[in-house]
């Protein structure tokens, strides 16, 4: 027997708003905007009323990963391993010109955008960006996954060469 529509939409909504407010950033740093994340938990800014106080330590517990920063190419490996061990569904955050679009690196030495490695729902632009930029970052992901985007903390498909 088939299940209505009409009964799961409900449990589906509620399934988006648990996931919302509840996400739980991993600790992770590459470069200056680590200090302006950091920021985040103090009182003036409170990522605690958006359910994200939590950060966690280990990508198992974690669901979404804010990469703040420039990301160099020998740290790419590492990042997508962090990413692979977080469990489904996962969110990623680009925090900042470099780990946006490589910022002022314009070299060999660093990714050119984390997108080129991971697939990011949010970009936070700046140099680095404020406290209230991640939290406007934060609230766009909250609501792209509150409206169930398809493209939503759903891995990167690449296409065969």
């Amino acid at each position: 027997m088939a299940v209505s529509p009409v009964f799961l939409n409900p449990v589906d909504q509620a399934a988006r708003w648990a996931q919302k407010s509840s996400l739980w950033p991993m600790v992770f740093g590459l470069a200056c905007c680590s200090i302006e994340m950091m920021a985040l938990v103090i009182s003036r800014y409170d990522i605690a009323r958006f359910g994200a106080e939590a950060f966690r330590a280990t990508p198992r517990q974690a669901d979404l990963l804010i990469v703040p920063g420039r990301v160099s190419v020998k740290m790419a490996p590492v990042i997508k391993q962090l990413y692979a061990q977080m469990p489904d569904p996962k969110w990623v955050m680009a925090m900042g010109a470099c780990a946006s679009s490589g910022g002022v690196f314009n070299n060999y030495a660093v990714v050119q955008g984390v997108d080129r490695i991971l697939p990011v729902d949010v970009y936070v632009p700046g140099c680095p960006p404020t406290p209230e930029a991640v939290l406007h970052g934060f609230i766009k992901l909250q609501e792209k996954i509150q409206k169930n985007d398809p493209q939503a903390g759903l891995p990167m498909v690449k296409a065969h060469a």
